[in-house]
Parts: C-alpha cells; structure tokens; sequence
C-alpha cells in the first residue's frame, strides 16, 4: 500500500520510483548475459521509432510505450504476437536510460505478464559498454553538396 498523499501529484521520478518497488531491475551485463545463454523469450525496446532508427539491441521488438497496452492485449487488432505469445518467458524490457521501461515493465505485470524485468540504464548504458547496436545502413550513395 503506497503512502504517498494522493492529494498531491507525482512527479515523474516519484512514479518511476513506485514501480521500481515491484518490477525486479537487471543490468545491462546480466541482461547480455541472459540473452546470450538463450534464457530471454524477448528483448522489448519501448522508445519512439526516431529513437530506434539511430540504433537499436539486435534482436529487439519494437514497441512504443505509447501502444504498449494494445500491443501487449491479444483481444485488440494491434496485437503483436512477438509480445502476446511471450506471456509466460522472460521478458527483458528497455529504453534509452530506464524510466519508461520501468513503467512498461510495471504496464505488462499487470497485463499478466510474470517474468518481467527492466534493464538499468537502458540503451545509453548497453551502447556505452560497447555491447552490439544494429543501425540502419544508409542506403545509395550519399548525397553531395555542390
């Protein structure tokens, strides 16, 4: 039960502190860890499309926290079946540093996802360690400047 006073509103820190208090956190060297000994049903990467068109973990799904309810809800027509077959699997979740995954991890546990876990630090903290990023190749000679 929270103690917070319901009569004044929550800052975004203090929401994302809230979930943190049930959504268990690994790092990102456990995260790599787990993916590369095959324990993780899926990576879900919950930033903006902008976001993940600079780079992104190879082997993600994408999924925007703004869809994550209908994407992650087998009865809607947004359904993503990369999500809604994991119900039961490992499911590690990320952003660029933490925070929204954290909530979206908070978001699938409630949607009966069980074996759900946000990576601390998120993408920032994988590319930084020099973990593997898949970027998008440019495509066709560049453009030149006359």
């Amino acid at each position: 039960m929270s103690t917070q006073n319901t009569d004044q509103p929550l800052s975004a820190g203090q929401i994302v502190a809230e979930a943190r208090k049930s959504v268990p956190e690994v790092t990102v060297a456990q995260a790599k860890e787990e993916l590369d000994q095959g324990q993780v049903g899926l990576l879900l990467d919950v930033r903006e499309p902008a976001e993940w068109d600079k780079g992104h973990i190879p082997g993600a799904v994408l999924a925007p926290r703004g869809m994550l309810e209908w994407y992650a809800d087998p009865t809607t027509p947004y359904a993503k079946p990369e999500i809604t077959t994991n119900r039961d699997a490992r499911i590690i979740v990320q952003c660029a540093s933490g925070g929204r995954s954290m909530l979206a991890s908070e978001t699938l546990k409630k949607m009966g996802y069980n074996n759900v876990v946000n990576m601390a630090g998120g993408f920032t903290e994988w590319a930084k360690q020099g973990l593997p990023v898949e970027s998008p190749a440019v495509e066709g000679p560049l453009p030149q400047r006359g």
